[in-house]
């Protein structure tokens, strides 16, 4: 219920904001630049876009199941391939969106980090949802699809070639992420791709870890859910 009356009463509030430092600031300066990206990119990333669709689907709550997240795996183990799909598509679009936002209103190597890693922090720990959330896969593969289309392509094919190979999601999402990190870096040393990109990549990357710290203690111990398997009710603490 506090969710959805946060839901209900947030996008009038925030419009009024946005439409007050618009009016209050001359917008072509920095700082109301940065006023009116940053509270819209975490509340973009704030979206709950699982918690939302299984509610209405579905009518349970996600995070009573399986490891009590509201990203893609998670709703494929509780509502199938579908619901993970349309998920999926949501969440890689905030962090699509927090980029184009970022060069729409800003538009700087800066505003995209830091676009990049707030999209991040909302998708992670939700304003609607307590400051819990996801893991951050799917909106950092969103940013990164934008920022350099060749990381986010390796990325995705190692995750794909760990997940048919193991069958653990978790083990090839943080593939992913290292080697999105070891090609940017590539990038940064060979061109001239900007440095500060690695930023985005290295916090972003170690907040996409910590957020699975859970499945890596699990993956250690030789009891992390395999791809396929449902999840519980029960949700798994870590």
């Amino acid at each position: 219920m506090r969710s959805a009356i946060l839901l209900l009463i947030f996008p009038p509030l925030l419009a009024g904001y946005l439409l007050g430092v618009a009016l209050a600031f001359d917008t072509s300066e920095p700082l109301p630049q940065y006023l009116l990206m940053v509270p819209l990119v975490y509340i973009l990333g704030s979206v709950p876009w699982g918690f939302m669709i299984i509610r209405l689907s579905q009518g349970v709550d996600i995070r009573e199941y399986g490891s009590g997240r509201i990203g893609t795996s998670n709703v494929l183990r509780t509502a199938g391939p579908r619901v993970a799909g349309l998920v999926l598509t949501l969440d890689l679009s905030k962090g699509v969106l927090a980029i184009l936002l970022a060069r729409a209103i800003v538009d700087t190597t800066t505003a995209e980090v830091v676009a990049g890693l707030l999209v991040l922090v909302g998708h992670n720990w939700s304003l609607f949802l307590g400051f819990k959330g996801g893991r951050g896969i799917a909106p950092g593969t969103g940013a990164m699809a934008i920022i350099s289309p060749a990381a986010i392509a390796l990325g995705i094919g190692l995750f794909a070639l760990t997940a048919f190979s193991t069958k653990y999601v978790s083990l090839a999402s943080l593939v992913a992420v290292v080697t999105v990190l070891v090609v940017t870096s590539i990038q940064v040393t060979i061109t001239d791709f900007s440095p500060l990109y690695l930023i985005y990549v290295g916090a972003g990357g170690l907040m996409i870890f910590w957020q699975h710290r859970d499945n890596i203690y699990r993956l250690l111990r030789g009891t992390e859910r395999r791809l396929g398997k449902p999840a519980d009710k029960l949700v798994e603490q870590g």
